[in-house]
């Protein structure tokens, strides 16, 4: 049990501080909407209530849409750009999707290769683009969901406010969308841009996010 939390423990930490600060946005979220409801003259609802309204899950999916969109560009862009000196990208000139010797798949496959990674067609074509499929689709189905979360959050205000509801194209549309979203959008790509800038002159000893320490500033996909 102590050897697989120790070998688990990035994943696990993780998914513990996940859960502690989504508990806490639905405490912080409930306390803030029920200020709203109290300033428009209107009654106060359960805590309960509001972790299955529309405004709580568009206020969630709303982040999980930005953040899977980051590591989805993050995958792609990776793979054909680089930046001279940041860890985080592969070396000039390695640009592209690589040989398949350097990828182990085929006949270059090793005994614990994954399964599909010996096999050819459309197995090998979808484990070789897996992670960013997945973190595509991942992006597209929190992205809907803010979009229809979002919408009927926004005609209750609508309704409360004596005002015509909308259909889920028309709310395509608002820019109560684009505002939610798209302040999400800047804020994941300044901090991945941050990252990879940052970490050419940098370092974080120990971290394999960072350089070795005394590694050269103009050193490429070095980790420490």
């Amino acid at each position: 049990m102590r050897r697989a939390l120790r070998d688990n423990s990035l994943g696990l930490v993780f998914g513990l501080l996940f859960l502690i600060v989504l508990v806490a946005q639905g405490f912080a979220g409930h306390a803030d909407f029920n200020q709203q409801q109290i300033t428009a003259g209107l009654e106060r609802v359960s805590l309960g209530r509001y972790l299955t309204s529309a405004s709580f899950a568009a206020d969630v999916a709303e982040n999980w849409q930005s953040e899977y969109l980051q590591f989805f560009l993050y995958i792609l862009l990776t793979t054909w750009l680089v930046q001279k000196g940041s860890p985080e990208s592969k070396k000039p000139g390695k640009e592209g999707r690589e040989a398949d010797r350097e990828q182990k798949v085929g006949r270059y496959a090793t005994e614990d290769s994954p399964a599909w990674a010996h096999a050819g067609g459309l197995r090998r074509a979808l484990l070789s683009n897996s992670l960013g499929l997945v973190m595509g689709l991942l992006f597209a189905g929190s992205w809907l969901a803010q979009s229809i979360a979002g919408a009927a959050a926004f005609n209750e205000r609508q309704l409360r406010d004596l005002q015509e509801p909308v259909t889920w194209a028309e709310y395509l549309t608002e820019p109560d969308f684009w505002n939610r979203t798209l302040q999400n959008w800047q804020s994941e790509l300044l901090a991945v841009a941050s990252m990879v800038i940052l970490s050419i002159y940098l370092r974080q000893r120990g971290s394999p996010e960072s350089k070795p320490v005394g590694a050269p500033h103009d050193a490429t996909g070095v980790e420490g």
